[in-house]
């Protein structure tokens, strides 16, 4: 047999037996919104085989919006989410036995165009805040509670809110039709390239409020069962998820095959993103459960039953410690 042949021989075999080992391996069956930023990691960990380098195949299965997910994940159609732990604490206090891995700390604020002349949060008096996420979303509640706090204005009183959904908010930001945004972080980082700037950010009030800046509040979510049952791909997933994130934070190169994910307009957009994801990146250390206490208690406080449910206190077991 000639050297070429062993050659395609032995490759055969090698690709075989990778083959077989993926096959062998378990699934995990994750319900992701087609277009999160969860998805960049996502794909960074199946490009470069972090599932199966820990344990486990990650299954991505694509959904319009959040809602969706849930209803996959409570259904059993799903393995896995990603949800904030808020909503984690809320389902325990019913009595499910949901957990949360920490995967970003990545939060908003309220940004104002920089020709705007607004220096602090009285100067919206009278004017229009857009808003992404509700009355409930819990940037604009942190946000009302600072200003309370630092300024004794009453920010839901003393504005109009425009709430819509994220696409909507950055396009009346940037045209000026309000004079200040709230928004998810990805559009922000997008709004921020384009000539807006943060007033106030989430991490700052919630600092000043003497909250802890860095819980992660968007984590991954498994059923309590499911871990039990399969540690080692809950292990495997808070591993391949660190391996990624250290890809990210640290190779500028493993950037480059997300660009048409990320749906960056032009580079400065693009590197206004990728920088706003690493600001994201945990820590990695564990969650301050007293402090994540305190903030839960602020978000009932505000937010109401209608925001966490009966979880006016941290519940046992939100946060799931893994070796």
């Amino acid at each position: 047999m000639n050297t070429l042949k062993r050659l395609a021989l032995s490759l055969a075999a090698a690709l075989f037996a990778g083959f077989a080992q993926a096959q062998d391996l378990p699934h995990l069956r994750a319900g992701m919104l087609a277009t999160g930023t969860v998805g960049w990691e996502a794909a960074v960990i199946k490009g470069n085989k972090l599932d199966e380098a820990n344990g486990f195949v990650l299954d991505i299965q694509d959904y319009a919006d959040n809602p969706a997910t849930r209803i996959a994940f409570e259904g059993g159609e799903a393995d896995v989410i990603v949800a904030d732990w808020i909503w984690v604490a809320r389902m325990r206090a019913e009595g499910r036995n949901y957990v949360f891995i920490p995967y970003s700390r990545a939060v908003g604020g309220l940004v104002v165009k920089d020709d705007s002349g607004i220096k602090a949060l009285p100067d919206l008096k009278g004017k229009k805040i857009g808003i992404a996420g509700g009355p409930l979303d819990k940037s604009w509640l942190i946000l009302r509670a600072y200003a309370e706090q630092e300024y004794g204005f009453d920010l839901a009183a003393e504005t109009e809110q425009v709430f819509g959904a994220p696409p909507l908010i950055f396009k009346a930001g940037l045209e000026g039709e309000t004079a200040g945004a709230i928004n998810f972080w990805h559009f922000l980082a997008k709004m921020k390239a384009k000539g807006m700037h943060d007033l106030i950010s989430v991490s700052e009030a919630a600092e000043a409020l003497g909250l802890d800046p860095d819980t992660p509040l968007l984590g991954y979510v498994l059923k309590g069962d499911y871990v039990a049952s399969n540690p080692e791909v809950a292990e495997g997933l808070a591993r391949a998820s660190r391996a990624a994130k250290e890809l990210l934070k640290s190779d500028d190169a493993a950037w480059e095959g997300l660009r048409e994910r990320m749906g960056a307009a032009d580079e400065a957009e693009f590197e206004a993103l990728r920088e706003g994801y690493r600001d994201g990146i945990p820590s990695g250390a564990p969650v301050d459960e007293a402090a994540a206490d305190r903030f839960l208690q602020l978000m009932a406080e505000l937010g109401g039953a209608e925001l966490v449910g009966k979880a006016t206190t941290l519940p046992e077991g939100v946060f799931l410690t893994l070796e």
